[in-house]
């Protein structure tokens, strides 16, 4: 199975990008981190359902671009 793929573009350093496994219990599996200005571009798969992003960061798909909000510092 192939799946969409998506593109994350770092805004700021310290950008999670997190996979999440398909199945009746989702699980994270995979976890990247990016500085201001790294690109990842990461796939869905028979493994990977959902991708999350903790930062700010551009994301481009398929369906269009949206960029997230910058991280909580707290």
């Amino acid at each position: 199975m192939q799946g969409d793929y998506v593109v994350i573009k770092a805004l700021e350093d310290g950008v999670n990008v997190i996979g999440l496994t398909r199945g009746s219990d989702t699980r994270f599996h995979h976890s990247e981190k990016l500085d201001q200005g790294e690109v990842l571009i990461a796939q869905f798969t028979e493994h990977t359902s959902a991708i999350k992003v903790r930062g700010k960061a551009l994301i481009q798909t398929q369906h269009g671009e949206i960029q997230s909000d910058a991280k909580n510092h707290r």
